[in-house]
């Protein structure tokens, strides 16, 4: 009995750019530096139910909110050049650059 040769699959979806692999990057980064936050923030609630001293509290929440800005700061950076790197033109570039610094204006 003779068999069919099959083609190789081939995808129908371009190669991602490095735009786009950046970008997934620092997605995975960002959303592994919350993922810490959110188990600190876990622990302040246990330290606050188990009646810990109100300095050991504050150590904590002062660690937990140093690391929402590093998360912060991290994510904006990362939109910044992500803007740089897919921009068209230098005008484009001026414009992202301008609302990435009225971002961290306003919420930083």
């Amino acid at each position: 009995m003779a068999t069919a040769k099959s083609k190789p699959a081939t995808s129908s979806t371009p190669a991602p750019s490095s735009a786009s692999v950046y970008r997934s990057e620092h997605q995975r980064d960002v959303i592994n530096r919350l993922k810490r936050i959110e188990g600190q923030v876990r622990g302040l609630i246990d330290m606050v139910e188990k009646g810990r001293p109100c300095e050991d509290v504050a150590q904590q929440m002062s660690a937990a909110r140093k690391a929402m800005d590093k998360a912060f700061y991290r994510m904006m950076a990362c939109s910044v050049m992500e803007a740089v790197s897919v921009s068209e033109s230098e005008d484009v570039t001026m414009r992202e650059v301008e609302r990435s610094t009225r971002i961290l204006e306003k919420y930083a």
